[in-house]
């Protein structure tokens, strides 16, 4: 075990030694942090309960100093910071230190751009500490993530890779399907809004190929990506075949009916996937009642289930609520921003207070004025990681938390 004042301590002489000046919100958190064998350090910009010095890149090579120096495997989350492509260098020096301890690395929202993903990529080739890595808000464009694409050839110890609102484009997207046909190690991707000006959904038809070979990514988040109905038919036909994805996020793309159609038709048969996030899109009341038939089918094992903003009348929601009373493994749904009228509120006012609906696996809440019932949003979403962590469990695969 380390004596976390010790840490702190040589964190203090590190400071001196190259004449940086202490950062008290580093300092702080090594004095409060338990450090046991293994210890998550963490160290956001965005602390909105008190003001907090923001890391910048000589904070990061100080920070990476010493933990080269300390064998524990650690979880470093520096998200929401002032860090640049050139703090990554120290980063990058701390994961090809021999027996590197760094298990998780957060730098969402940084300011790390393509020079910077190349580095990170190129350190992850021999690493065998990492398991998960999130870029997500740095803009690390096409370049950058065709770098990462590539070291997921080699590398076979990450298993969380995030880039969503990294400024993607249709050559990488398209790479990380490919190379997710042989790499079998990593568990869940993000990849959304990638910045795409074809509207042929040839990235999902790769997609839907990957699907059918790789049996070992359980999270798939392709938010944003301006996926139409066609895609949809594409991605589904990939899923029929596919034994293991579990989770599947489509928020914010342009789903419709006849896309609800063909994931509903697939959900039917796919024995894996058991979260499937459809909100902002407009599958509208016929697409709702496609799900419905499939939530109750035998062979769908879905347990949530997210239309949040769908244009969903009362038709499509009231078909919802009475395949969530049948089918008792359906446990979340999700349903705000859709038309509540008052038949609507009732149904979903009677599976909440009989207990059918728990009060936190859906994001409503009925309320009665003057004898009319009416729902109030709750703010509960899908579970994020949920998938991946379960999977990394079965295995016996040591998991931090990000």
């Amino acid at each position: 075990m380390l004596d976390n004042e010790k840490l702190s301590s040589f964190y203090e002489a590190v400071c001196a030694e190259h004449q940086t000046q202490i950062n008290p919100h580093i300092l702080g958190v090594l004095k409060e942090s338990t450090l046991t064998g293994s210890f998550d350090l963490k160290l956001p910009g965005n602390n909105r309960l008190r003001q907090i010095q923001r890391l910048n890149d000589e904070d990061v090579r100080v920070l990476s100093k010493c933990l080269q120096s300390k064998r524990v495997r650690a979880g470093l989350h520096l998200q929401y910071n002032n860090i640049t492509d050139a703090a990554v260098v120290h980063l990058a020096d701390l994961l090809q230190e021999e027996n590197s301890a760094l298990c998780s690395l957060d730098l969402m929202f940084n300011n790390i751009q393509t020079d910077g993903a190349e580095v990170l990529a190129k350190s992850l080739q021999g690493n065998s500490s990492l398991i998960s890595l999130t870029l997500s808000g740095n803009k690390v464009g096409n370049r950058g993530a065709m770098h990462l694409a590539s070291m997921l050839q080699v590398n076979s110890t990450l298993q969380e890779l995030e880039l969503a609102d990294c400024d993607l484009a249709t050559q990488s997207v398209i790479a990380f399907a490919i190379v997710l046909k042989s790499n079998k190690s990593l568990r869940s991707l993000d990849i959304s809004r990638p910045l795409l000006f074809s509207h042929q959904d040839e990235c999902l038809v790769h997609f839907s190929e990957m699907l059918v070979v790789n049996s070992s990514l359980v999270e798939l988040h392709l938010g944003k990506m301006g996926l139409t109905d066609t895609g949809m038919e594409r991605l589904a036909e990939g899923l029929r075949l596919n034994h293991g994805l579990r989770y599947l996020d489509l928020h914010c793309n342009r789903v419709s009916r006849d896309g609800a159609f063909h994931l509903s038709e697939m959900l039917k048969r796919n024995r894996t996937l058991e979260i499937v996030d459809l909100s902002f899109n407009r599958i509208e009341d016929e697409g709702a009642l496609y799900l419905s038939q499939a939530i109750t089918s035998p062979g769908c094992i879905l347990t949530e289930l997210s239309v949040k903003s769908n244009n969903i009348g009362t038709e499509g929601l009231l078909a919802l609520a009475r395949a969530r009373k049948a089918k008792t493994s359906l446990s979340h749904i999700y349903i705000w921003g859709n038309h509540l009228e008052e038949p609507v509120c009732q149904a979903f006012s009677e599976l909440i207070s009989s207990g059918r609906l728990l009060p936190e696996q859906t994001d409503v809440s009925a309320y009665e004025v003057d004898g009319h019932v009416f729902l109030a949003e709750v703010f509960h979403s899908v579970r994020r990681h949920h998938t991946a962590a379960q999977a990394q469990k079965s295995n016996n695969t040591p998991r931090f938390k990000t």
